[in-house]
């Protein structure tokens, strides 16, 4: 692996005196992209919150881009070094470009480099002719493409993404998605996907975390981390299709949940 950028050591987080999370150790290289799957209540997101810093953890030691996190850290200083977008896009009451720069702005970047860093964001994810649009006029799928535009224009050394397509119809999901990836893949940022839909990793992710009950299940590449017993206890993730993923490295294909679980 390579510069290790996240690592967790021994890291629990209980909500009083029920465990949530308990991971003994996970690495994320930079220049990675981790895909976090499992079923609602697994401890994704928490695993992400602490990750992201934004959840003390109640045990346990998290590094972040080669500094431990303790009650000394200078936690505003660490997030400005990532981005997260959530399954919801909050969108402030004014322009796509506006909303775009926001973050630029508050961090004093000359205004022309704002709009060069901008206009290419915008680019990224193909709205630049929604720039002088209001953000709240924007379909679901625009929205979604603004608030990512909004995260990579940051330039962030880690990328957290939080069921960011979970919410909309899928031919715009899968465009999405496809999108989404390429840009991941061109800037190199090392990323953490959450996801409860298997269907999503092949898009982002080279390496696959199943979270199940608070606890890393399988990790690994995704066919591996997919394996025949945790294909079975994720077929239900797999929904009303009946089927659910692999990735070989050069394509996706479909396997009935029937035949994995044999």
């Amino acid at each position: 692996m390579e510069e290790v950028v996240l690592e967790l050591k021994n890291v629990k987080v209980r909500r009083g005196t029920r465990p949530v999370l308990d991971v003994p150790h996970l690495v994320v290289g930079r220049g990675e992209t981790l895909a976090v799957v499992g079923p609602n209540g697994a401890g994704k997101s928490t695993l992400l919150q602490v990750m992201a810093c934004l959840l003390r953890p109640t045990g346990g030691e998290v590094r972040v881009c080669g500094e431990t996190v303790g009650r000394g850290t200078d936690l505003v200083r660490l997030r400005r070094r990532m981005a997260m977008v959530l399954q919801r896009p909050y969108l402030l009451d004014g322009t796509v470009f506006d909303n775009v720069a926001v973050g630029l702005r508050m961090r004093s970047v000359p205004q022309d480099e704002v709009r060069t860093r901008v206009e290419r964001a915008l680019a990224a994810f193909s709205i630049e002719h929604l720039a002088r649009r209001r953000a709240r006029t924007l379909s679901g799928g625009e929205s979604q493409r603004v608030s990512l535009a909004r995260a990579f224009v940051l330039e962030p050394e880690v990328l957290f993404l939080d069921e960011p397509t979970s919410s909309l119809d899928m031919p715009t999901r899968m465009s999405l998605l496809a999108e989404l990836g390429e840009v991941v893949r061109r800037t190199g940022v090392t990323t953490v996907f959450v996801t409860h839909d298997v269907i999503e990793i092949p898009f982002l992710a080279d390496r696959t975390v199943v979270m199940s009950g608070g606890r890393i299940a399988a990790d690994g590449p995704v066919r591996e981390a997919l394996g025949a017993d945790v294909r079975r206890a994720l077929a239900g993730l797999a929904g009303s299709a009946r089927w659910i993923l692999s990735w070989d490295g050069d394509g996706i294909a479909a396997f009935p949940v029937a035949h994995a679980s044999r």
